[in-house]
């Protein structure tokens, strides 16, 4: 199969058996055959079985790493009585009808794919099977209960018959509603470990990414940005990079100046020869030392309320001791192992475009009002994403914009490829937050009083344009971790309130959004308050969680598996740190030691509870990326600014983790009927603060900003 029918996924529903099933809240069911096409229903995703035996599953999410091209096939293969290496999955494009279930827009994010999904793929690989096996009753003239089905076929007495032959048939029988499912002792996949379906073709090379998109005729381009967000072009000369062998034009689009070349490396040697003056703008001012002391100010203040209870400052003043803290968190980079690109062919009244998104309608909406198309003509090709991370998923479709008005400007297809410079300096950051916390404490070493002060950029608020404005001034994408934090609630008297601040750097949501600060303060607060009280951190932290049964069992369980009472060897020091994130419960324990003033980080233990674990493998190795995601970050994440410009470049001055720096991680999953949660990101937010807290345990500093590496750290005697 060549590339070009690798990505074309919307000629995938051949003649047969087509089941469509539609938002799980209708838990309702259609079927389509070619004598029954015109019913009208919304689809939200397809399972189509072919004459030729052919199972396909067209997805509504995107696969980015996390897992969702096995486990969405494993939950229709367990009813659909098929093996899973029979099912092709493909990537749907932009349609209403994928609409996200919870959100109300086509998106993948928020760790919410598979439990989203659960009852919904269950559900029309059931259905399919019941209207096969009636099919196959009907032709050997037997009862559906003589009817049995394995691995894609259909035992009905003394005939079999493979799920291809009965396909056409089965498509006209009458789709039964509220169809039975099986029960957990029964099921063959859910629950088992299964191997990735897409581990081939990402090991061999196969596999498709957006970067990979090449046809005769398409060109490449490159961008020059301003160097300050919020700059715009004066003027330009582009004659320098017109001379650059390859260099076939260079146009104006809003966000700077376009070079289009036959390849990438003439594109860039254009670039680099370009002549541009910029107008800089406010965005000039900015400087991380002011915006650091400018939210130090403001969060020593009383923002808007997002949770309050009784009266913090009375409290306060009747504590037998009050511990403050005063937290810093930088801007940080998505910075995806693929960097940002996209492909655009524009045809006389319509476009096909190639891009690796999580919000692929929004994206065909963006570049239908750019060409002046109506959106059913903007055809949205997914393949594979080479990560994510929420950078993929830009409300404001900035990157793919980029690449229509490129395309619009030349008049001929152009994949636009950012850099990883391009794309460290792009903004869409997670955002700079400061942190103010008091905590006033009894004589027996409890927290009676709680005020904390969260200032920084509104994710949401910087997206009102598109998604709307804020039915109140609290994001809660910035406070949640705080908000509602089993610690908090047990504080009689407590108030948390936030400043949403304005900068020219956009925002947006990062792998776990607000958790990735709010964890770090809760969880180092916590830990500074039971060694204050001279109690054990974890014994501390069970005294909030008698109410909070999921909390307790990953912390039990990490507990014991980590081994948190054991003496370790001279030198090594552990911490831990409990958080819940999108529904899922994680603790973790991180042993490290101090060389050459910095932390070596050993091992990390985590306990886990998401419910039901689908594919407890899939668990695990997502369970560990985000440790290696939350260990960058705790690190090395850090974006700066001095005079409006940003000061990293790229992987050697945005550093991550890199294998040898990896400890040695052990991951436990919690038996749990608990509600379902994602597992792509909970992982990340109690990373950073178990390795702060055994840093506190080796050197007895606290650590309140990030990253660690700007710590001369010294092991205590």
């Amino acid at each position: 199969m060549n590339r070009r029918n690798f990505i074309q996924s919307g000629a995938l529903l051949t003649g047969g058996l087509l089941i469509s099933f539609k938002i799980p809240t209708a838990n309702k069911m259609a079927a389509l055959s070619e004598a029954a096409a015109s019913v009208p229903f919304a689809p939200n995703a397809f399972l189509n079985i072919g004459t030729d035996n052919s199972i396909t599953v067209l997805l509504a999410h995107v696969e980015m790493g996390q897992g969702i091209w096995t486990t969405l096939p494993m939950l229709l293969a367990e009813e659909l009585d098929v093996a899973l290496d029979q099912i092709t999955v493909r990537h749907g494009g932009a349609d209403k009808a994928f609409n996200h279930t919870l959100y109300g827009i086509q998106i993948t994010g928020g760790s919410s794919t598979t439990w989203s999904e659960f009852d919904r793929y269950r559900n029309a690989g059931a259905t399919a099977r019941i209207l096969l096996t009636q099919a196959a009753a009907k032709r050997s003239g037997v009862a559906i209960q003589e009817c049995k089905t394995e691995n894609g076929t259909v035992t009905a007495g003394e005939n079999r018959f493979t799920y291809g032959e009965l396909a056409a048939d089965a498509a006209l029988f009458p789709v039964p509603e509220n169809v039975k499912l099986r029960g957990k002792t029964d099921w063959k996949y859910i629950g088992k470990s299964m191997k990735r379906l897409d581990a081939g073709v990402k090991t061999n090379g196969q596999a498709i990414f957006g970067m990979d998109i090449q046809f005769s005729g398409l060109l490449t381009s490159v961008v020059a940005h301003a160097p300050v967000f919020g700059g715009k072009v004066k003027s330009f000369d582009a004659s320098g990079a017109k001379a650059v062998s390859g260099v076939r034009q260079v146009v104006q689009i809003p966000t700077g100046i376009a070079v289009i070349a036959d390849h990438y490396y003439a594109a860039q040697e254009g670039k680099k020869a370009l002549k541009v003056i910029w107008e800089n703008g406010t965005g000039s001012r900015l400087s991380t030392v002011k915006q650091t002391n400018a939210y130090k100010k403001l969060a020593a203040t009383d923002g808007f309320t997002a949770q309050k209870k009784g009266d913090a400052a009375a409290a306060l003043s009747k504590s037998v001791k009050i511990i403050k803290a005063e937290y810093v968190f930088p801007y940080l980079a998505h910075a995806p192992m693929e960097p940002l690109n996209c492909t655009v062919k524009i045809d006389k009244d319509s476009c096909e475009i190639w891009t690796g998104t999580q919000l692929p309608a929004f994206e065909q909406a963006s570049a239908a009002k750019i060409l002046g198309l109506s959106p059913e003509k903007v055809k949205i090709n997914v393949p594979f994403l080479g990560g994510g991370f929420g950078r993929r998923a830009t409300p404001g479709t900035d990157f793919v914009s980029e690449a229509v008005h490129i395309a619009k400007a030349c008049g001929k297809p152009v994949k636009m490829v950012w850099s990883r410079e391009d794309d460290i300096r792009g903004g869409y950051y997670r955002p700079f937050f400061v942190h103010n916390v008091t905590t006033g404490i009894d004589r027996n070493g409890m927290p009676i009083a709680w005020k904390h002060n969260l200032a920084g950029q509104s994710i949401m608020k910087g997206a009102a344009n598109v998604l709307g404005e804020l039915k109140s001034p609290i994001d809660e994408t910035s406070v949640e971790g705080v908000k509602g934090s089993p610690y908090l609630t047990s504080v009689p008297d407590h108030f948390v309130g936030l400043h949403n601040t304005e900068e020219v750097i956009p925002v947006l949501w990062f792998r776990s959004v607000g958790h990735t600060h709010t964890a770090y303060v809760m969880e180092t607060m916590m830990d500074e308050l039971a060694h204050n009280a001279g109690r054990d951190p974890v014994e501390y932290r069970r005294a909030f969680f008698k109410e909070h049964p999921r909390h307790l069992a990953a912390l039990d369980l990490v507990a014991e598996k980590g081994n948190w009472k054991k003496v370790l060897p001279a030198g090594r020091f552990k911490g831990v740190a409990v958080a819940e994130a999108f529904g899922s419960y994680v603790a973790s324990i991180a042993e490290i030691s101090i060389l050459n003033g910095q932390v070596k980080v050993h091992k990390i233990d985590c306990a886990i509870d998401c419910g039901l674990a689908v594919n407890p493998e899939g668990v695990k190795a997502q369970t560990e990326s985000g440790i290696i995601f939350g260990l960058t970050m705790a690190l090395y994440g850090e974006i700066t600014v001095e005079d409006g410009k940003l000061q990293q470049n790229n992987f050697y001055d945005y550093k991550i983790a890199r294998m040898h720096e990896s400890p040695e991680i052990n991951v436990y999953i919690v038996e749990s009927d608990g509600k379902m949660g994602g597992v792509g990101e909970c992982s990340v937010p109690p990373t950073a603060p178990a390795i702060a807290n055994a840093i506190f345990a080796a050197t007895g500093k606290r650590i309140r900003n990030l990253p660690l590496m700007n710590y001369n750290l010294t092991q205590k005697k």
